[in-house]
């Protein structure tokens, strides 16, 4: 009989070199998928029972908007259509005349434009009930950026030589976006029920 052939023998000692390798190239090039939310940045919380005592105080800051269940639109307390609903936020967002009711007034010193008392504490808060239609909703708060559109519009002109907000420099937009700043909060649709005196 003749001698068996030996088989070679692999060298496995740099296998797991290899394998270790692999596993850091792919570690390496493969994304993951994580959770991502809203970026938003929370309010402080209050300092102490003096601060809760103000934010009660100044109630008159914040217009509320509620549309109810039957699609009907409350703001500040009163029934209100769509057109009344521009000219009450704009009246808010303004107070031309400084009413006690009305958003308080402080003095802002604004780039380009200067020195301005503007209501720079007031809140529009939008509220709508679970069983509102969708498009009333929207309807809803076309009106209120509408509000903020308007009152930019007429300041553009007013400060920048008849120009049109979306005609001016991003410095320009600035100041005007200072002098009125948005500030729509919206909150999670909840069961109001219908509004009061329904017919």
């Amino acid at each position: 009989m003749g001698k068996k052939r030996k088989v070679p023998s692999i060298n496995g000692s740099s296998s797991a070199d290899i394998a270790f390798m692999l596993l850091l190239f792919f570690l390496l090039t493969t994304s993951m998928d994580t959770d991502q939310g809203l970026l938003r940045k929370l309010p402080p919380p209050p300092e102490s029972k003096d601060k809760q005592d103000e934010i009660k105080v100044n109630e008159r800051n914040v217009l509320k908007v509620l549309v109810s269940s039957d699609n009907r639109i409350m703001c500040g307390g009163e029934e209100v259509t769509l057109a009344q609903l521009r000219e009450k936020t704009k009246e808010f967002i303004e107070n031309p005349a400084n009413a006690e009711n009305l958003p308080e007034k402080e003095e802002v010193d604004i780039p380009i434009i200067g020195k301005k008392m503007i209501t720079k504490k007031h809140v529009v808060s939008l509220q709508c009930d679970r069983g509102t239609k969708y498009q009333t909703y929207i309807d809803a708060q076309n009106e209120l950026a509408a509000s903020y559109n308007e009152l930019r519009e007429a300041a553009s002109k007013l400060y920048f030589g008849n120009k049109k907000y979306s005609e001016l420099a991003s410095e320009e937009q600035e100041a005007i976006g200072k002098l009125y700043p948005s500030k729509i909060s919206e909150a999670e649709p909840k069961v109001y029920g219908e509004t009061k005196n329904k017919k």
